[in-house]
Formats: C-alpha cells, structure tokens, sequence
C-alpha cells in the first residue's frame, strides 16, 4: 500500500508547491518581446502568469520613477538607460548572477550590457534584444539618400520622416561629421553639438511630412507612398521589404544606430521567482528564435539565431556588411542631465517655424 500511494502523493506535493511558488509576472517591455504563444508555453512549463504592458525606453523610466521601481516586476530598458536612471532614481535593484543561466547568453553581450549597466560596483542589467536604426528608403524614388542628413535634401522634400526623439540628434550629428558620444561627459561641448545639429533639423522642417510617433505609422507612411525616406528601424525595414523589395533598411555611410534593450528589475517588484524563470526560458534558444521572428530583431541568445527563418536572415544580410557593422555606433550609457538637454533641445525644434 504504502509503495503504491507514493507515487500519488509525491504529485500532489509537488503541484501544492508548484501552485505555491507560482506567480504572476508584471512584464514592462517593448511591442513583440513576449508573443503570444511564448508567454502561452511559459504560463505551462512554470505555472505562473504573465501580464504585458507596451512601452518604450521614456515611459518606461517615467512610469518606474512615478512608482519608486514598483507597479512591474522585469522591465526592459536599453543598456544605456540604467546606470544614470540608478544613480537619479534608484529606481532598479541589482541583478542576482546566480539565478541566471550566464551560459544561455552570447558571451561578449553579457559583458558588454554588464560593463555599461554597472553602478556602485553592481550590475543591473542583461542583455536580451538588440538591433539598430538608420534609414528606411524606398531605393526606387529615394536610392539618393545614404545618410541622416540626405533626408534634408532638395530631391525628397516634403516626403522624408523621422522621430522628433534622442536617436535623431544623434544619427544627425554623426552625419555631419561631429562625434556626439565621445562629448557625453563633456556637458558644454554637447550642447554645442546640440545646437548645431538644432539648427540642421529646423532649416529641414520644410523636408518632413511628419514626425512619426509609432512603427506603424511610420511603415504605413512608407507603404502608402506619402514618405519615401525616413529615419527608422532595421526591423521596420524588413518588415517593408516583404512586401515591397524597392523598400529595405539601408545602414547610414555615417553608421546605424546600435542598441540593446535589456532585463532590469524594478526596485519594489514583487515577483523575483517569475522575472528569473522568464529571463532564462525567453534566453533558450528555441525561444529566442521564436521571438526574433516576431519582433524581427535578434537576440543576445548562444544560438538564438539557428531558427530564425531564411527571409530574414537573407534581409539582414543585404542591410549589413561587414563594414556596415563595424560602423555601428553602440549607444553608451546615459549620463544624468543630459536627456534633460536633449529634451530642450528637440522642444525647440518642434516650436520653430
């Protein structure tokens, strides 16, 4: 009797703590990182839930700031938005190697994302997503424009588009032969580069049709003919490209845009179990390549590309050579203050005439 009864107990023991230990996972993230049947897989393998807010990299700090680090449990800002959000907020808690299997991760995208989200000798960040922005052009109306600053041209006003957001003054700065990054801890010297790169983008009013707020106005802007140049993503791009082979993501002669959205856990979460269980199902190859092909970027997964399907390994091939990819410019981190100059900055751009 006893040997025929333990089988059962040993399962019903091990569902109680299975229900015990489940959570719900309150994931703060970017559009396409958690699809569907990934967080439906999840949900079976590990028993907890989860439940998915949209954001990006502003509202995302600005909701983690208005909550002291509460309201979430994983967010998932770029690296270069953590260390300085730290030092001003406080508003992350470091992250605990332990419970990370380090092994899932490309090796040098561990360090890297570990090098830049250090603060106070912690780490607060590992990589998950990365990719870059550039240019998105219609080569059969555009194929003139192969940098930032082309999108000012005579040749496409009034049919070119970008964000009135940081990556513009950087991508614009970069192609006027200037070197925003290297003035990050030099204050005076960036507003310098800021002003220069304001007086660009007001003289290029004329050229723009709108600034686009959401990738799917900017690709339906695209589609529709009403843009035929634009600052945008590489993923954006290939999206276009499916459906339309004259519409492709183009790396910018100055240099893409390089950024990696990471793993940070908010300061008050409450479910630490569920954000490491997700951190390590979602770095498992298999998933990794089932959320490249819906987001469209590549993850920092050992292998994560092996399942990525064919189309779009062939688009990121036609996008990037090497030398394109040497010429990514990887974004660093955030010093405190300087998105408060940025912000001015591009408040200007928006009021001038």
């Amino acid at each position: 009797m006893k040997f025929g009864l333990a089988p059962t107990t040993v399962l019903i023991a091990a569902l109680s703590a299975t229900t015990v230990s489940a959570e719900t996972l309150r994931l703060l993230t970017w559009g396409g990182y958690a699809p569907d049947d990934v967080i439906a897989l999840f949900e079976a393998e590990t028993g907890h839930t989860v439940e998915v807010t949209t954001s990006n990299n502003e509202e995302m700090i600005a909701k983690l700031r208005a909550t002291n680090g509460g309201g979430f449990d994983l967010a998932q800002p770029s690296q270069d938005r953590i260390a300085s959000a730290q030092e001003e907020f406080g508003i992350y808690k470091p992250i605990d190697m332990a419970r990370v299997d380090a092994a899932q991760f490309i090796p040098s995208m561990l360090a890297a994302t570990a090098t830049n989200t250090t603060f106070e000798g912690e780490v607060f960040g590992l990589p998950h997503v990365w990719g870059t922005s550039g240019l998105v052009v219609n080569t059969a109306e555009a194929g003139q424009v192969t940098d930032y600053t082309d999108l000012c041209d005579d040749s496409v006003a009034g049919s070119v588009s970008y964000r009135l957001k940081r990556p513009t003054l950087i991508g614009f700065a970069y192609s006027m032969g200037l070197d925003p990054f290297a003035a990050y801890a030099d204050p005076e010297a960036y507003q310098g580069i800021l002003d220069q790169v304001e007086e660009m983008l007001i003289a290029c009013k004329p050229n723009v049709k709108t600034y686009w707020d959401g990738g799917d106005e900017i690709k339906n802007l695209l589609r529709s003919g009403e843009v035929v140049a634009a600052m945008a993503w590489d993923t954006g791009g290939w999206q276009l490209n499916a459906d339309n082979a004259d519409i492709t993501f183009v790396a910018p002669e100055s240099g893409a845009l390089g950024w990696i959205d990471t793993f940070v856990l908010p300061a008050r979460g409450r479910a630490d179990d569920a954000a490491y269980d997700w951190i390590n199902f979602v770095m498992r190859p298999d998933i990794a390549a089932m959320i490249t092909n819906t987001a469209g970027n590549f993850t920092a997964a050992a292998g994560g590309d092996a399942g990525v399907t064919a189309d779009l390994q062939a688009r990121y091939q036609a996008s990037f050579d090497q030398a394109a990819i040497d010429n990514i410019k990887w974004y660093p981190p955030v010093p405190a203050g300087l998105e408060a100059m940025e912000g001015a900055t591009l408040d200007r751009i928006n009021a001038a005439n």
